[in-house]
């Protein structure tokens, strides 16, 4: 007869990943949309940077400089809190599926 398994022999559920820093886990690939960056009519107040959950926005020396795709989920943060007009958007969502090559 087989001796039955305690708590500790029995795997973790919903363990998907391994413990670690999110350095290490790209997670872009999970988003349906994907924030656009129009540089010519962003101001550079930072509030995307200051907003986005994944910090996924990059900035050298005050300006934003890009977003990064590795890690932006798509959850349009940024676009929402993005002061500059609606008829010149420094930044706009748009489905992920028109940037599929």
């Amino acid at each position: 007869m087989a001796k039955e398994k305690g708590w500790k022999d029995v795997p973790m559920a919903g363990l998907i990943v391994e413990p670690g820093n999110s350095v290490e886990y790209k997670t872009g690939s999970w988003r349906s949309y994907r924030p656009v960056w129009h540089p010519e009519n962003c101001i550079h107040c930072l509030f995307c940077f200051y907003y986005c959950p994944d910090s996924a926005i990059t900035v050298k020396d005050g300006k934003m400089t890009g977003i990064n795709y590795d890690f932006c989920k798509g959850c349009g943060i940024c676009v929402t809190e993005c002061p500059t007009k609606p008829e010149k958007p420094a930044l706009e969502l748009k489905l992920e599926s028109e940037f599929i090559e």
